[in-house]
């Protein structure tokens, strides 16, 4: 029997290159950028089980520009190159002529 997957991790890096190819950056250092928020309560089980707690939520994630690559940035020049992404959208040339003549008949 086939095995469930409940959970795929990613690491930072790979967050970040699939970030960059999917904004289409060819150029430069980004890096992995997460926002956080703070907030707070009490929690517990009962009234005399209260603790003050802090809520921690993520409020955005994206990419910012680094100055070298490290543990969270990639290069978008070799994650990216701007010759893939000129070959993934290259049309064929059509003969401008060709066309309008099968458009006249």
């Amino acid at each position: 029997m086939a095995e469930i997957v409940s959970n795929i991790s990613f690491s930072h890096k790979e967050v970040a290159e699939a970030l960059v190819r999917k904004l289409d950056l060819h150029s430069g250092i980004w890096g992995l950028y997460i926002e956080f928020g703070i907030g707070a309560a009490n929690i517990g089980g009962g009234p005399d089980d209260l603790n003050p707690a802090a809520i921690v939520p993520v409020l955005k994630i994206g990419l910012q520009k680094f100055r070298e690559l490290n543990a969270i940035s990639v290069d978008a020049a070799k994650v990216n190159p701007q010759a893939a992404a000129t070959a993934r959208t290259a049309k064929p040339s059509r003969d401008k002529k060709r066309g309008q003549a099968s458009r006249a008949s």
